[in-house]
């Protein structure tokens, strides 16, 4: 175990780009969004820590965009819709007073990778998909700490992330990312045993797969623990997020898969655990709310006071555990296969799941489609060729291929239904 290559997020080690007594200066990627709208509310509790100076979002809440910028006073706002900039320089010459500088704005697909190399601290990327990979890479390039909420930029392009930052300059925002990250702190690479990264069990947990078949849209989205965005939500509830995040684990810690493990925790109160050689379990829990990570990914090393809810332990509570049915939720067995196999397989199964789950969204593919097609589109990839580096066209291609045979697939489902 000594002898593997160093862990992208290490607690032992702080990467610090701008070092000063004042607040740090923070930019926010996907800031209209679940991780975004609870990071600046951490931010408005905390003036004398952090300071935001840039925001990016996709341009489907304008209102929203420009009420945080003008709290913020933010130096920059960026929109990847071109098509919104009139509307969002409305919003904001509604909100500033005459005579006051409106923030610059930047508009187009590379607005927030633009704002990720501007000057700051941190730059926390809660972006949702794959898009978010060029924002890391930027803020990586740039020299700043990277609070990472978008594991679809580590999944897909994980060879890339990895040559390019340096220690200690990966921060983790997903809550099992941040519990490992906590509880590794407790020993050295050597001490470590096993990961144990804890799942809530989504809505349908208990059912059998025959039991899923007939399930809607707004069952799925009925996720029983956390409330987050649409597609995370139904990755939650076919455990795809879970396998995500198992490659995720992998990637960060540069733990082996065999010795990465999934259990169900309904409670969602033990967000992870990490398990040492000497035979204890070291498990972080909090109340499920994500400002606590997101404390961990802007503050680290040190902890933001308050930054979330904590335990009454005056009251009686039952906090269980459960293997995960692979039977019915096979997706975590089909990410830890396309994680061992790399290359672009990670980046093929994660753009066909966006793919299916939209479908799925419209009412083009049934909910056990989404990982049947998934599984298919991975079959049909193949194995990457051994010894081959992977490069940023690689992965475009790859997700191209994958969004169109899913694409062509979902298409095929639709039309032996409506023929059925």
């Amino acid at each position: 175990m000594t002898d593997a290559p160093a862990p992208l997020a290490d607690p032992h080690l702080v990467y610090d780009p701008v070092a000063g007594d004042g607040p740090k200066d923070v930019v926010i990627l996907g800031s209209t969004g679940s991780i975004g709208t609870q990071a600046i509310d951490l931010v408005l509790r905390n003036p004398d820590r952090f300071r935001v100076t840039a925001l990016s979002a996709n341009g489907g809440r304008v209102a929203l965009l420009a009420e945080q910028a003008h709290r913020l006073r933010v130096r920059t706002v960026a929109v990847a819709r071109e098509d919104v900039v009139p509307e969002l320089r409305e919003a904001l010459s509604a909100r500033y007073g005459a005579g006051e500088p409106l923030p610059e704005i930047l508009a187009g697909p590379d607005a927030a990778t633009q704002v990720a190399a501007s000057d700051c601290h941190t730059v926390l990327n809660g972006i949702t998909g794959s898009i978010g990979l060029a924002p890391t890479l930027a803020a990586l390039e740039a020299g700043r700490t990277l609070a990472l909420a978008n594991k679809e930029s580590l999944i897909v392009g994980g060879p890339l992330v990895k040559a390019l930052a340096k220690p200690g300059q990966i921060i983790p925002v997903d809550s099992e990312h941040a519990a490992l990250f906590q509880a590794l702190a407790a020993g050295t690479r050597a001490d470590v045993r096993k990961l144990v990264v804890t799942a809530s069990g989504g809505p349908f947990r208990g059912r059998t797969r025959q039991e899923l078949a007939a399930v809607t849209v707004e069952d799925a989205l009925a996720h029983p623990t956390w409330a987050m965005g649409p597609v995370i939500t139904i990755n939650s509830a076919t455990l795809v997020n879970k396998g995500l995040e198992v490659i995720e684990a992998h990637l960060l810690y540069d733990i082996p898969f065999d010795r990465i493990e999934v259990v169900v925790h309904p409670q969602s109160y033990v967000h992870s655990m990490v398990e040492f050689t000497d035979g204890s379990t070291l498990a972080q829990a909090t109340p499920p709310d994500m400002r606590g990570p997101i404390a961990i990914g802007l503050g680290w090393p040190e902890r933001v006071p308050d930054a979330a809810p904590v335990f009454d332990w005056s009251k009686a509570s039952t906090w269980e555990f459960f293997p995960l049915d692979n039977e019915a939720f096979p997706s975590v067995s089909l990410a830890r296969h396309v994680g061992e196999l790399a290359g672009t397989a990670p980046a093929v199964f994660n753009a066909a799941n966006e793919e299916c789950v939209e479908a799925f969204r419209t009412g083009a593919l049934p909910y056990l489609g989404i990982i049947d097609t998934v599984t298919r589109v991975v079959e049909e990839h193949g194995t990457p060729a051994a010894g081959t580096s992977l490069t940023a066209p690689d992965v475009l291609e790859a997700e191209t291929w994958a969004r169109a045979r899913a694409r062509e697939l979902t298409a095929r489902t639709a039309s032996a239904e409506a023929h059925a």
